[in-house]
């Protein structure tokens, strides 16, 4: 081939230029004398393809690729059914719409090529340069002169468990912001990388306005195999996101999981649902605070309570009720803390001072198939839990389900198969502080227009006796005193220890809420409620 050959597009038709001649895109064979000739069968050829017919059989590939003519190009191979729909999806997938083609010097049957091609999408387009070469092998049953096929011809990167693609996959750059218009970033509030991650995967793109960037790139077939950029096309535009979260309140539960080697908080807005922190430790990884399924101990008395008031087992917070050391249930032996006893209880004081009996023993009353389904239907009737929550993000909203024998008595203190995590027992003290239950929320649902769960209010004189109960939890000789002293205003707050097999110390649980904060806490083998999760719980609503 003539040295400085080009295959050019010149007016929508495609010519090698070589010495200033032009020839067709497509040379046909011939004699050379014009004239018009009998078929003659010819004898098939062998051996190594000639000089001219490497040169001609290339310069006729590289128009017809250039031009778009696939069906000619794919003929003009040696396998050209595994030829065709590759050199259709260069203008097709890879959405190249202009090519220059400047063939090399052969070097024997191998021809190296130049292309210079422009890729179009929806944003602009771009030149985009490599090169390449092929190869002139004589067919094996025509004898003629074809080029040999891989993918490799079409680009020196592609293999056959590749393709040329354009990617528009990748959510688009993201801008997240709290309820006040003040930037989140994970640099900053490091748990918020399980949080900001997916919101940007499910607003970034339309919600939040943001475009995402184009690149072509080199497909695999392979699975778990990530595409590899040939070339960028579009940067994208970064979305811009308004959350519930409150900067203040989320650098203070930051702060405060941050001393223990496993925790996680959670803050909610009683009035409104909306989240305003969500933080764990380890940063990053698992969201323990939203989708961490462990059972939450004493803290679950609050439910506990509400069931024990709703169907009139006690009359409110001043009712007498019995706190044993011990108590027995279908075989097993329950008891309190370190064994105590409160002689002559009220319901108020088992409360505050978390006598496991009085809420097993309470259940009594029932009759054995309502004793089992009870406490899941007020959890589920008042509280909302396991109503599908919808707040923005994957999350768990905890499971309360029918038990029997031991579990049952086991449940109602928060142990068995209950399993909540930090957003849930948030939301339950929310609920208790509110009255009603309020779907916690990460964006507003008119976002996206997501139907956000619903519960019944509290009645009344329920979740007035909650509150009541809650907040004596925090004077005296309750069990959260100690841990909410620091924290000012309308207060309540419910301890929990829950214990796990193979585990030396319990995990440490802990909600509460002051004024129109709720917020709840576990860290793991942090002992009792009030020593390890109630000061994070504490320091979260100091935030406020």
């Amino acid at each position: 081939m003539r040295s400085g050959a080009k295959v050019a597009v010149v007016g929508g038709v495609f010519l090698v230029i070589a010495g200033g001649v032009g020839y067709g895109g497509y040379a046909m064979l011939s004699d050379g004398s014009g004239g018009r000739e009998a078929p003659r069968a010819e004898k098939i050829r062998t051996g190594p393809p000639s000089a001219q017919e490497i040169e001609r059989t290339s310069t006729a590939f590289l128009a017809a690729w250039a031009e778009g003519r696939t069906p000619e190009a794919s003929q003009l191979t040696n396998k050209p059914v595994d030829a065709e729909p590759r050199l259709t999806g260069y203008r097709e997938d890879a959405k190249v719409s202009r090519a220059v083609i400047t063939p090399g010097t052969p070097v024997g049957a191998k021809v190296p090529f130049r292309v210079e091609a422009t890729v179009t999408h929806e944003h602009g387009s771009k030149p985009w340069s490599y090169s390449s070469e092929l190869t002139v092998v004589r067919g094996r049953t025509t004898g003629r002169p074809l080029v040999d096929w891989k993918p490799s011809v079409l680009h020196p990167r592609l293999t056959e468990t590749t393709t040329l693609e354009l990617d528009e996959s990748a959510a688009p750059g993201f801008k997240a912001l709290d309820r006040e218009n003040r930037p989140l970033t994970k640099e900053k509030y490091p748990s918020l990388s399980t949080v900001l991650d997916p919101l940007r995967q499910r607003y970034g793109r339309e919600e939040a306005g943001g475009t995402p960037a184009t690149r072509l790139v080199l497909s695999s077939t392979l699975e778990g195999v990530a595409n590899q950029t040939l070339l960028p096309l579009h940067k994208g535009r970064p979305g811009t996101l308004r959350t519930t979260l409150d900067a203040d309140v989320q650098a203070a539960a930051e702060r405060a999981v941050k001393r223990y080697g496993q925790a996680s908080a959670v803050a909610i807005q009683p009035s409104t649902g909306e989240i305003r922190a969500v933080a764990g430790s380890p940063a990053g990884g698992f969201n323990a605070a939203m989708m961490g399924t462990q059972a939450p101990g004493s803290t679950m008395k609050i439910v506990t309570a509400a069931m024990m008031l709703d169907k009139g087992i006690v009359k409110g917070p001043d009712a007498k009720v019995e706190c044993p050391a011990t108590v027995g249930w279908a075989g097993a032996n329950f008891q309190n803390l370190d064994k105590f006893d409160i002689p002559n209880a009220t319901f108020r004081d088992a409360f505050l001072r978390s006598c496991n009996t009085t809420f097993i023993k309470a259940v009594t009353p029932l009759g054995s198939g309502a004793r089992d389904t009870a406490l899941g239907e007020t959890a589920r009737k008042y509280f909302g839990i396991g109503l599908d929550w919808q707040t923005g993000i994957p999350s768990f909203d905890g499971s309360v389900p029918a038990s029997s024998g031991t579990e049952t008595a086991a449940s109602y203190i928060g142990q068995g198969r209950i399993t909540m995590n930090a957003l849930t027992m948030a939301s339950i003290s929310a609920t208790a502080k509110n009255g009603a239950f309020k779907q916690p929320i990460l964006v507003p649902a008119s976002l996206d227009d997501r139907r956000l769960a619903e519960a019944e209010p509290l009645p009344g004189a329920v979740a007035g006796a909650l509150r009541d109960m809650m907040g004596a939890t925090t004077r005296g000789a309750g069990t959260g005193r100690a841990a909410m002293a620091s924290v000012t205003g309308v207060k309540g707050a419910k301890t929990g220890s829950a214990e796990v097999d193979g585990q030396g110390k319990s995990n440490s649980w802990f909600t509460g809420y002051a004024d129109d904060l709720a917020a709840a806490a576990v860290v793991q083998a942090g002992g009792h409620g009030g020593d390890a999760a109630g000061p994070v719980v504490a320091q979260v609503l100091n935030a406020r």
